[in-house]
């Protein structure tokens, strides 16, 4: 990673190219490929997308590309060695009683970039049961992922569970950012709620879980959200990186949003947190934090 590392890539698809391929083997972790997910509501819909990069001498290759229900996956354009993947919705989704699953593993010595192609927006559907969106993402030794999707909108009305289960090699490399944004313009969001997970080397180094909307107590008071409804954080884990770094905070005008800074307790890993009143602004914090990351250090 480096100072001009971009957190934004222009999609190009690759003229000609497959959208989905799959082999039936284990990837590079030896886990075997996931099985569909089950105990979907009878209206809902059940889809397991899967993506396996692997390193072949000077590039990443894409042995397993397999789309799913609402997930068609295509290759872009490759960056130097990194391959790059998007997710195009082909349905709406997900609906109150989906259950999805987003399984993403690069193997030892990949390079893989993966984003979304537009925003993932999380509506009532036919049933008020709530929906799942689980993202599993795995990466082997010496290996980079960066998992950059468009925000996710809770609209009013949804009810949306979402996890992110992050498993990391001690030698391995990591970009991940979410945003979340409750409600459309002028309309109360539903209740989502997330929980991120990251082992590095099989020991736990964050676990957080966020409530926001609906039941949950308090999420717009002002130890939380307040008037803001934008939020969302990004965290970079690297074998090199230093983490005695001092915390920082980003932000000129709190009633526009702001973002924290901070190294991990455990592991060589800084994470940025930050709420902002505006899809936008938020990006913007982000965007620092990762520059603001990124010189740390050199």
């Amino acid at each position: 990673m480096t100072g001009t590392a971009q957190l934004e890539s222009r999609c190009e698809l690759i003229p000609g190219a497959p959208s989905t391929g799959e082999q039936r083997v284990t990837d590079a972790t030896g886990r075997a490929p996931e099985e569909h997910p089950r105990d979907a509501h009878p209206a809902g819909v059940c889809a397991a997308a899967r993506i396996r990069a692997a390193h072949h001498g000077r590039a990443t290759t894409l042995p397993v590309l397999h789309s799913d229900g609402p997930f068609h996956l295509r290759r872009l354009r490759p960056c130097g060695a990194r391959a790059r993947v998007t997710v195009i919705g082909a349905m709406s989704a997900p609906l109150g009683g989906d259950r999805l699953v987003l399984d993403v593993a690069a193997g030892a010595r990949a390079e893989l970039a993966m984003t979304t192609a537009a925003s993932t927006i999380a509506l009532r559907g036919p049933t008020t049961d709530p929906a799942t969106y689980d993202v599993r993402l795995s990466v082997g030794e010496q290996a980079s992922l960066h998992w950059l999707p468009q925000p996710v909108i809770n609209t009013c009305g949804s009810t949306l569970h979402q996890t992110y289960d992050v498993e990391l090699a001690p030698t391995s490399r990591l970009l991940l950012r979410e945003e979340q944004v409750l409600g459309r313009t002028a309309e109360p969001p539903g209740h989502l709620t997330t929980r991120l997970t990251v082992r590095r080397d099989a020991q736990l180094i964050l676990e957080q879980h966020t409530s926001y909307g609906g039941p949950a107590p308090a999420w717009d008071g002002p130890a939380i959200l307040g008037q803001h409804r934008a939020t969302g954080q990004l965290l970079v884990v690297e074998p090199d990186m230093d983490p005695t770094h001092e915390p920082l905070f980003i932000g000129d005008n709190p009633a526009e949003g702001c973002a924290v800074v901070a190294p991990l307790a455990k592991g060589e890993a800084m994470l940025a947190t930050a709420v902002a009143s505006t899809p936008a602004h938020l990006r913007r914090l982000l965007d620092a934090a990762f520059t603001h990351i990124v010189s740390a250090r050199t």
